[in-house]
């Protein structure tokens, strides 16, 4: 059942990456194979330029072993994980770089620094997390939100991440995103909760004239699949060609991310918005392929 598919970065989201070039970032706690390799395959790209925040001596065994020439990079030698998430946030502060990248590092320890006020690094809404799907190289992405920050969002919280959401997906040229406000049934029910969520953000979205076509409660079958929703007769713009889910909570978002990525061999572009900058907070077990996309999210994600 597993896919032995090839995980790979997908070009909408490189072209549109490639617009912004040599982005400063901080790598926060770089130092290990994987994290390295991803930001190595971001240089290459021309995407981003990197501070390297941990132990200098396993940073340069890393970029030794990859036959990579670091020397032209800045490497602030640290070997303390908590001292690195302060120093990227500081850094990110004092405007010098414009993208943190997580790198071996548990990522409850870098964001709080980052939500620190003394940081000054919130923006107008909440930070949120998204996740842009692609299954193939050219293929439409899906964008799941927020699977991994917002455990248990009220209305208020899903208001942000859904203004965050439709921001991002006008930066990768979906000029008014179709968002399915996800429940487990399509219907407005007491018993469901997440139902009565999803037709109050319904009916905020188009008493704030936001530019998307937002709908819910849906179920996932009739967020995606037309033959799905005409078969219980629902009639709207949104119902089976849904860009964006906005989940219930993160056990939704992330389970619906991990079953893409395990059984069809997605690459899942993971990102921080919200706030001043953008924070790339992959999984130690993402492969670098979707690492890379992750980074080109963030480039994308930058105002």
């Amino acid at each position: 059942m597993l896919s032995n598919k090839e995980i790979v970065c997908p070009n909408n989201l490189l072209d549109k990456a490639h617009e912004k070039k040599g982005v400063k970032v901080a790598v926060v706690n770089a130092g290990k194979p994987l994290p390295m390799l991803s930001v190595q395959d971001a240089v290459t790209e021309n995407l981003i330029e990197p501070i390297f925040i941990g132990d200098k001596k396993e940073i340069l065994k890393c970029a030794d072993d990859l036959k990579w020439d670091i020397s032209k990079y800045e490497i602030i030698d640290e070997p303390v994980e908590n001292n690195t998430a302060k120093i990227a946030a500081k850094l990110a502060s004092e405007d010098k770089i414009k993208i943190i990248v997580k790198g071996h590092i548990h990522t409850d320890v870098l964001m709080k620094e980052v939500l620190k006020r003394e940081y000054n690094l919130l923006g107008k809404t909440r930070l949120s997390h998204i996740w842009h799907m692609t299954v193939e190289k050219e293929g439409k992405p899906l964008i799941i939100t927020d699977g991994a920050l917002n455990v248990q969002p009220n209305v208020k919280t899903k208001m942000h991440i859904l203004k965050n959401v439709i921001n991002f997906s006008n930066r990768i040229g979906i000029s008014r995103p179709k968002v399915a406000v996800l429940s487990a049934t399509e219907e407005v029910l007491e018993s469901v909760p997440s139902s009565l969520d999803a037709a109050e953000i319904t009916k905020l979205a188009k008493d704030e004239n936001l530019e998307a076509d937002v709908f819910g409660p849906l179920a996932f079958d009739n967020s995606i699949s037309k033959k799905s929703a005409a078969i219980k007769g629902i009639k709207n713009i949104v119902a089976g060609e849904a860009d964006v889910l906005l989940v219930p909570s993160v056990e939704t978002g992330n389970g619906l991310v991990k079953m893409m990525i395990y059984f069809m061999g997605a690459c899942a572009a993971g990102v921080v918005v919200g706030g001043k900058v953008p924070v790339v907070i992959t999984s130690r077990s993402d492969e670098a392929q979707a690492r890379l996309a992750s980074i080109a999210a963030a480039v994308v994600a930058l105002d």
